[in-house]
């Protein structure tokens, strides 16, 4: 199976940017990954997500956090970031990189087959 690892997590304070990191096994023809996050008490919900096309590729964002995350990928390092900048504290929650066999990008948890175990960002004071 494609498991997908999250890293990247910690503590940040109220405007910082960190970038959180996704390594997958491959990255294969016609897959799309995407973030999710889920705060305490939640559901969770799409944050961002990319197309692995050979030829280009789309990108998607939630209305949430569209001017202040940037998701890009590094295919020689089967890599997926999550660049986030200007952390606010409702950004805080534990975000999930996910994976599924399909070219175009979904808001929806059930579309995504793999899963990480979620990497946590706490945002302080």
């Amino acid at each position: 199976q494609l498991q997908p690892v999250e890293s990247g997590g910690g503590l940040v304070q109220p405007g910082g940017s960190p970038r959180l990191s996704c390594v997958v096994s491959r990255f294969a023809f016609g897959y799309s990954f995407g973030w999710f996050r889920q705060a305490p008490g939640k559901e969770r919900e799409a944050v961002s997500c990319i197309n692995t096309g050979a030829g280009g590729f789309r990108t998607n964002y939630t209305d949430a956090v569209k001017g202040r995350f940037t998701i890009s990928r590094d295919n020689p390092k089967n890599t997926v970031y999550l660049q986030m900048t200007s952390l606010k504290p409702e950004d805080a929650g534990t975000y999930y990189c996910a994976a599924r066999d399909n070219a175009f990008c979904s808001v929806n948890v059930a579309d995504f087959r793999f899963w990480g175990q979620g990497t946590q960002v706490t945002v302080s004071s």
